[in-house]
């Protein structure tokens, strides 16, 4: 059957809330290529099993109270508030300024978000050009706190049925849990954090999900980030990938040759690296298979100079277009059947799964307080749940979830 999203929404988050840690990745292991398995529990994690192990042990010592650093009382709200944000006609010529959030290095903030705006505008412009017909609605909005953002979606085009790219800049202070889902190290960071602890940050990020209508069109997304937090602790993050409903080589190999090409470029590790790293992100834990064919992903970028990271990203962020234009223009006339449409929209299914459940910059958002249309915009307008479906074997569409379930090189 065919439903709207929004139906299924609520009851995948009223699941995920029914546990204690509704938001941490379960520990279990997920198929990877040549039949091993990884486990999705990082050291951080064990070693915070170890210390709440610890700490039960230490219940004994009854009248003992651990009392966290407090945050000053005129520090930003941990939660900024569904309705905090303020729409706005004009946004301001730069959402960064000087003196808000914790000390840091504001020409890089600065930067970053200049980029941000400038590959919003043109990437948008791109887009607009495949579908012919749709344009882009555009909401932008400020935060008493500082910071604000500009969405940019389009829906209901002739390519595309839904696509949209965020920019958002984010002054606030982070419980334990929103920092565990801020980043990859997350769970270190926080560890020692008594209740109550907060710790003040900067964010600037630009995100897009791409959803076009035709079963033989994949779907993209891509999110580039830069964040410091109190104590001149800064990263780099992000990344590209790739969510089709069928099985194309030839495409995999123009998507993930673009990107590894820029690896190559900045650094000979880096596409190694960031390809399974995305491998291993994009899971489905309770599908055991990954949400697409991935792309590049990475986080915690910090080992070099800013500006080096900062190349990395400006390049990565201003290929999306030559990585996946393209592909749309070569399969949005595509002749397609009712079963492949179907198809399509239970691959979407699984897209939403993931992304309420375990993606870390839905998670992050939500315990924020951040926008909310904003944060679920990455969802697409329709998709499908088939009770226990299952691909005829030797079909493409078995093609496809073996492919999801064996990651593969694809260059």
């Amino acid at each position: 059957f065919r439903m709207k999203v929004t139906a299924a929404l609520f009851a995948l988050l009223a699941a995920a809330s029914s546990t204690a840690d509704a938001f941490t990745i379960p520990n279990r292991s997920f198929a990877v290529r040549g039949g091993t398995t990884l486990s999705s529990t990082t050291d951080a994690e064990k070693e915070t099993e170890k210390t709440d192990g610890k700490k039960n042990k230490g219940k004994k010592d009854k009248g003992k109270k651990t009392e966290g650093k407090k945050a000053p009382k005129d520090a930003p709200p941990v939660q900024l508030g569904w309705n905090s944000h303020t729409a706005v006609d004009e946004v301001p010529d730069s959402l960064v300024k000087e003196g808000d959030g914790p000390d840091g290095n504001f020409p890089m903030r600065s930067k970053f978000e200049q980029m941000c705006r400038e590959a919003q505008v043109s990437i948008t412009k791109a887009i607009e050009e495949i579908d012919g017909e749709g344009t882009f609605q555009e909401d932008a909005w400020v935060r008493s706190t500082g910071g604000g953002g500009m969405s940019r979606v389009l829906s209901g085009g002739k390519v595309f049925e839904k696509a949209g790219v965020n920019l958002s800049v984010v002054y606030g202070s982070m419980p334990p849990e929103a920092l565990q889902a801020a980043t990859e190290r997350g769970v270190d960071r926080a560890k020692g954090m008594a209740p109550g602890e907060r710790v003040p940050f900067f964010a600037c990020g630009l995100s897009s999900v791409m959803h076009p209508k035709n079963p033989f069109a994949p779907t993209m997304h891509f999110n580039y980030r830069y964040f410091e937090t109190d104590g001149g602790v800064w990263w780099f993050g992000g990344g590209t990938d790739i969510t089709p409903s069928y099985v194309n080589e030839e495409d995999m190999k123009h998507f993930h040759g673009t990107y590894k090409e820029i690896c190559d470029k900045h650094d000979p590790d880096y596409y190694t690296e960031f390809k399974a790293w995305a491998d291993r992100y994009f899971v489905i834990q309770h599908r055991n298979e990954t949400r697409g064919f991935g792309g590049i992903f990475f986080d915690d970028q910090n080992d070099k100079d800013p500006d080096e990271h900062f190349a990395f990203s400006h390049e990565c962020v201003n290929s999306v277009i030559k990585a996946y234009g393209p592909l749309v223009e070569k399969h949005k006339d595509d002749e397609y059947t009712q079963q492949n449409k179907e198809w399509q929209l239970m691959r979407r299914g699984r897209y939403v799964e993931f992304n309420l459940v375990y993606d870390r910059g839905t998670v992050f958002g939500l315990k924020t307080g951040g926008r909310i249309e904003s944060i679920l915009m990455s969802l697409p307008e329709t998709a499908r749940w088939e009770y226990d479906h299952t691909p005829e074997p030797g079909s493409p569409e078995a093609d496809m979830i073996d492919a999801c379930q064996n990651p593969r090189d694809w260059v």
